[in-house]
């Protein structure tokens, strides 16, 4: 049976002019590699996203959110541009099913949706909401910022954190333009900057990382009888394990593996990642190591598909750096030298036909 086929993209600044936009690289699984192939051109793509489907992917530019045909060898086809009726995007997500995405605004502190059309292109602005409130952190201007967006697994409710207030606003989402409504917002303490969540795969739990506090904090997400969403906070754990962060320390990126087993979360300061346990049962999270990226300012670390190796996406230093992961013994190795990438901001491995 033939190897099964991945491509990576990394998205990097391009305002000094030694990135074009989006890097392809094709991915060795085994080895735990990446080898560089092309680059397309996008304006300061800070984040990318695809479909569930892996056919069409995003990306953050200048000018709006602009969309690729991902072909299948992986090499990019560019589909259309929308502007967003806003500043310039932070942070992008896709519904479940598909249909919409969402772009999170750090500089306006705005969430705006855009409907997808079936293949995959982008469609009409059907909503836009302004976050409003004053926060306690005075480097962030005390004003709203959102960071990261997402639609419950279930469709029900679109959440979008912001910790330029320290909240995060809970709309319920139909899909109808004008119908995104705040019925509810998860108020954790002042001054912890709620910055990036993600949900288990089975919709049971909601994984929410603090920058400022470096926690995360675990939620049980149940409805209840009256169409309301519950989040039932059940473990806060520090985001750098058992380790005290430093105080210039900030946590940075959640990953899961694609067995939602393993959680690994990466700070920019000490320049670390830390794996945790997941219990799938219960959904707690278990510290087992906290080990350097040998980078700096790490904006995102992506487990590769076979769950045994790890790429830290190194803002500060301009580098990926690679790694194999012993669950036994705990403990990251390089499994590869590092690249060189300008200004990395993210990165998304993907699957192709070949």
């Amino acid at each position: 049976m033939a190897k099964k086929k991945y491509v990576a993209y990394v998205g990097s600044y391009t305002y000094t002019g030694k990135a074009k936009g989006i890097t392809i690289f094709d991915v060795d699984v085994e080895k735990g590699l990446f080898k560089r192939r092309d680059e397309v051109e996008v304006a300061n793509p800070s984040d990318i996203m695809t479909t569930h489907d892996r056919k069409v992917l995003y990306s953050i530019a200048d000018e709006g959110v602009i969309s690729f045909r991902i072909q299948a060898d992986g090499s990019l086809e560019k589909m259309n541009t929308r502007k967003i009726n806003g500043m310039r995007g932070h942070h992008l997500s896709v519904d479940y099913s598909d249909r919409f995405l969402f772009v999170s605004g750090y500089h306006d502190g705005k969430l705006t949706v855009v409907r997808l059309r079936e293949d995959g292109s982008l469609g009409p602005v059907i909503d836009g909401v302004f976050h409003k409130g004053l926060g306690s952190i005075a480097e962030r201007g005390s004003r709203p910022h959102v960071t990261c967006s997402k639609a419950t697994p279930d469709g029900r409710f679109v959440l979008a954190a912001d910790p330029g207030i320290d909240q995060v606003d809970i709309y319920r989402f139909n899909g109808k333009p004008g119908e995104l409504k705040l019925v509810d917002a998860i108020r954790p303490e002042r001054g912890s900057a709620p910055t990036w969540f993600s949900f288990s795969r089975d919709n049971r739990f909601l994984y929410l990382m603090y920058d400022y506090s470096n926690k995360i904090d675990v939620f049980r997400y149940t409805v209840a009888e009256n169409g309301m969403p519950e989040f039932e906070k059940i473990q806060s754990v520090c985001s750098t394990g058992n380790n005290k962060p430093g105080i210039l320390s900030a946590a940075m990126c959640l990953a899961f593996t694609k067995d939602d087993k393993h959680v690994f979360c990466g700070s920019a300061g000490d320049n670390s990642v830390t794996m945790f346990n997941r219990d799938a049962e219960t959904g707690l999270l278990d510290p087992q190591f906290n080990l350097p990226i040998s980078g700096e300012l790490p904006k995102e670390v992506v487990p590769f598909p076979d769950g045994k190796h790890l790429v830290s996406v190194n803002h500060e230093s301009g580098t990926l750096t690679f790694f194999s992961i012993n669950y036994e013994k705990k403990l990251l190795i390089m499994s590869s030298m590092e690249l060189k990438v300008s200004q990395p901001n993210c990165c998304l491995i993907v699957p192709v036909e070949g």
